[in-house]
């Protein structure tokens, strides 16, 4: 394949809509408890997370394969366009609930964006190339990092938190402008209108919504089965379909099928920390908005780094080693995050271990994801791509709403709404009296919070086992564009030990 012309500029449209959604990650997460004072409805926090993780998560086998299909800048224009109306309608919504219906149609876009701006990368970047970009890449996530918390925490308190979701607006119109403008795709033919696997779509929507309402407590009894049904037909679907969703031919090779378990874990670890991190930190250690956003954020500057300097090692190393050292960070900060919530640690302490994690992250995300765009053909490497993205979605969906029935339920139990909603917004403020209330209740929030971030560390550790099991593939290096089966041989040699010479 030819040298993809007008390659600056396709980087820097994806540059700004990973801009975009790195800024979404630590923004919302720290106005979330000034939404919920100001909108109420405690009950429904976990749901503006795990919706708009639902949402992407559903869509984003489908996006992958209408990527290979119809072209990879179709997908990303539309998500984007479609990210956009969500944020719009998140930032007019009057109530929780619609703003939990404008979060599920900002997951839509999102699971278009993310999957296809890295295989927009993994096509027009060889492997050597791509640890060049993930310096740039990396240094574009360590920006939003830093300076989300900061823009979020500064938003919530000089504007409304409206304008957390306001602020992706000109990024995406850039974006989506100069895809449109620069973005000339390889020639495929053309799809078939029989050749999207709607009834496969549609079963795993059914199924994953399933789960979710099931994990959070809601109607079990019903729920289950409907999840069991669901996925027998979803399988049922993906077998018979020409173009299936997610052929699962994919998951007979070790390579996709441990990272995409790791990437299950991965994704739930990832959003549980950064979801209810700067919650614990605003209603128990009475910290602002800003200390909830600046406790996390060093999660995204630890990710990229690592992920920069993993991928300039790639080829020599192989992935196996990178994978491993990723595992066992996410391990002993998984555990040690829980032991500092334990011992009420300093906030430094938190915001060194979460630096770790990310570095722990963009070590596993970025030898995971590379590995298995790798070990597929170039047609298929969108619905590989999407694959491992939407194992990480829906592992961050299902943790982050079965916690927050968890946290609802045993904040019930010791505290008012009323005056949690005054705790996360007008704490350290106030009469000497509310502030004695409120020392009084954060010593009753602490309990119920514990369950949450133990969990988190069991999940880590689980991390660890999967990541251990990764194969010992070698890292061949090839042009963008050249197909795995003229590169590896056979299918069946695909993913296989890597033998020594």
């Amino acid at each position: 394949m030819p040298s993809t012309p007008n390659r600056p500029f396709i980087v820097l449209a994806i540059l700004l809509a990973m801009f975009m959604s790195a800024m979404e990650a630590t923004v919302v997460a720290t106005a979330m408890p000034t939404v919920v004072a100001d909108l109420s409805g405690l009950e429904l926090y976990g749901w503006v997370g795990s919706i708009y993780m639902l949402a992407t998560t559903v869509t984003i086998p489908l996006w992958g394969k209408l990527a290979d299909l119809s072209g990879r800048r179709t997908v990303m224009v539309a998500g984007v366009v479609v990210f956009l109306l969500g944020s719009i309608g998140c930032g007019m919504s009057p109530t929780m609930t619609s703003l939990i219906v404008f979060r599920a149609i900002q997951g839509v876009g999102a699971g278009a964006i993310q999957p296809t701006s890295m295989t927009i990368i993994g096509d027009i970047f060889t492997i050597e190339e791509r640890g060049k970009m993930q310096a740039v890449f990396g240094a574009v996530w360590g920006i939003a990092g830093i300076t989300g918390p900061l823009l979020g925490g500064l938003i919530v308190k000089v504007l409304t938190w409206r304008w957390v979701f306001y602020i992706n607006v000109p990024f995406g119109i850039i974006s989506a402008i100069v895809l449109i403008r620069y973005f000339v795709e390889r020639e495929r033919p053309k799809p078939q209108k029989s050749s999207l696997d709607i009834a496969g779509a549609a079963a795993l929507t059914v199924c994953v919504l399933a789960i979710l309402g099931a994990s959070a407590g809601t109607h079990v009894l019903v729920l289950a089965p409907v999840a069991a049904i669901s996925l027998a037909l979803f399988l049922h679907a993906e077998r018979r379909a020409k173009e299936p969703l997610l052929p699962l031919s994919l998951f007979k090779g070790r390579v996709i099928a441990v990272s995409s378990a790791a990437s299950f874990l991965q994704g739930a670890l990832m959003m549980a920390t950064l979801m209810y991190t700067p919650f614990y930190v605003q209603a128990v250690r009475g910290g602002s908005a800003t200390d909830g956003g600046t406790t996390v954020a060093p999660m995204l500057v630890g990710w990229p780094i690592a992920s920069a300097l993993a991928a300039r090692v790639l080829v020599k190393l192989g992935f196996r080693p990178l994978v491993r050292l990723g595992v066992v960070l996410l391990a002993v900060t998984g555990v040690g995050l829980a032991l500092a919530v334990r011992a009420g640690a300093d906030l430094n302490v938190f915001r060194a271990i979460f630096f770790v994690m990310g570095a722990g992250m963009g070590l596993t995300t970025m030898s995971l994801l590379v590995a298995v765009q790798d070990a597929v053909e170039w047609n298929q490497r969108g619905v590989a791509t999407a694959s491992t993205m939407f194992f990480r979605t829906i592992g961050g969906a299902l943790i982050v709403g079965a916690l927050g029935a968890v946290l609802s339920h045993g904040l019930s139990d010791v505290i008012p709404e009323e005056v949690l909603r005054k705790m996360l917004t007008v704490r350290g403020e106030g009469t000497v009296e509310m502030k004695a209330t409120f020392l009084h209740y954060a010593d009753a929030i602490a309990p119920p919070m514990t369950p949450l971030f133990q969990t988190m560390a069991v999940i880590s550790l689980l991390v660890l086992v999967i990541g251990l099991a990764f194969p010992d593939v070698k890292v061949r290096p090839r042009e963008p564009g050249v197909a795995a089966a003229e590169r590896e041989g056979s299918p069946e040699t695909r993913g296989a030990p890597a033998q020594p010479e």
